[in-house]
């Protein structure tokens, strides 16, 4: 822990917590810790970090029914170490060290939430990990293909030429740049063969704004349509970010953990 903060609305401990991932690198993270043995944790999306604000928003609410929520930064992003990641392999990793790190520290990690990128990360780590039973998929990505469209129509023969692309915008923005390695991994990420394999005791809500412009609406539909024991909220007239929907946003995600996780209103 390194440093302490208070929540000016109830007094409520932020503590900055360091966990060491399996490649050795630190990640760095935010707990808001009401003292409660369960603990959800939160992932931001790509080019995010700890401190996006609807997750933030998220941990505030949880505080609020004295629910402890752990925010960090996945590798390569914000304060922790390593270099930021294209790709979802590393990114579970991350996730699974830090679920680690808490159950070792007796705590309950009840619940997982994520956002985008993050969105997606939750619903591969339940498919192949069958130790959290409450999952919040927030404008996950179920269709890679569209990645294609950023790279261009001869992605294929730059990378093999060059190894990598940029990915530039109409000002000449430097937004990404992309490994041949990064590039495979997110078109070979197979979201439909994940849904399938989440448990059927495991509950996932899917939450996705109507006028999602990054990752389009049909993607929830198409969750809804392979994860056996879900929930389905479309919150109307919401984009990827939420700018004009934050309170409904909140309200479908506790209303939801509510029942999983037995807390009061």
């Amino acid at each position: 822990m390194d440093s302490t903060t208070t929540s000016a609305n109830l007094g409520i401990k932020q503590q900055k917590i360091v966990i060491k991932n399996n490649n050795g690198e630190k990640l760095v993270g935010m707990l808001h810790e009401t003292g409660s043995k369960e603990i959800v944790i939160v992932c931001h999306g790509f080019h995010a970090t700890k401190e996006y604000s609807r997750m933030v928003d998220l941990c505030f609410a949880l505080e609020k029914h004295g629910i402890s929520a752990f925010r960090f930064d996945f590798s390569g992003n914000g304060e922790s170490e390593g270099l930021p990641q294209r790709g979802f392999r590393k990114e579970v990793d991350d996730l699974k060290a830090v679920i680690q790190h808490f159950s070792e520290a007796n705590r309950v990690v009840s619940a997982i939430i994520g956002h985008s990128k993050g969105g997606s990360e939750v619903i591969l780590y339940a498919s192949s990990n069958h130790d959290i039973k409450t999952v919040v998929n927030v404008s996950g990505r179920y269709n890679m293909d569209r990645f294609k469209e950023f790279l261009g129509k001869d992605y294929l023969e730059r990378l093999k030429k060059d190894g990598f692309i940029d990915i530039v915008s109409e000002t000449g923005e430097l937004l990404d740049h992309v490994t041949e390695e990064s590039v495979m991994e997110v078109l070979n990420t197979n979201m439909h063969e994940a849904g399938l394999k989440v448990d059927q005791d495991c509950s996932v809500l899917i939450v996705h704004g109507s006028a999602d412009e990054i990752n389009p609406v049909e993607d929830a539909l198409a969750f809804a349509k392979v994860i056996r024991n879900h929930e389905l909220r479309i919150i109307e007239g919401a984009n990827h970010d939420y700018t004009n929907h934050r309170d409904e946003l909140v309200s479908a995600v506790l209303d939801f953990l509510k029942t999983k996780l037995k807390f009061d209103s």
